[in-house]
């Protein structure tokens, strides 16, 4: 496998770019409070880094149809995934969803 220099900071800024331009739009769509985490959040970049956001908005939809609003109305360029809870939930499972429990311990509020 051929080795690429230089890969990581070009990789760290296409994910920079990317995630400034969610940060601007998303409050304006109903976003309370976002954080990242994952990879990202940690500065773990490899070629498979996605932006992984947990959102917390007001919303009636059932959990597993929730990004797609997101998907729909911000239309990634890279790989993104969001997790979105009410505000409601998020303190309720803060402490016992593992995916909470790691924005709370390593995850960067970019909302809120």
């Amino acid at each position: 496998m051929p080795m690429m220099y230089g890969f990581a900071q070009q990789r760290r800024e296409l994910l920079e770019a990317e995630l400034e331009r969610l940060r601007t739009e998303m409050p304006q769509l109903g976003a309370i409070r976002v954080a990242l985490t994952g990879g990202m959040a940690v500065g773990r970049i490899t070629p498979e880094t996605a932006i992984e956001l947990v959102v917390v908005q007001q919303t009636d939809e059932p959990f597993h149809r929730r990004s797609d609003f997101w998907v729909t109305h911000l239309r990634p360029r890279l790989d993104t995934s969001f997790f979105v809870y009410t505000p409601e939930e998020y303190e309720e499972l803060a402490e016992t969803d593992p995916l909470l429990a790691a924005v709370e311990r390593d995850g960067e509020v970019i909302i809120g």
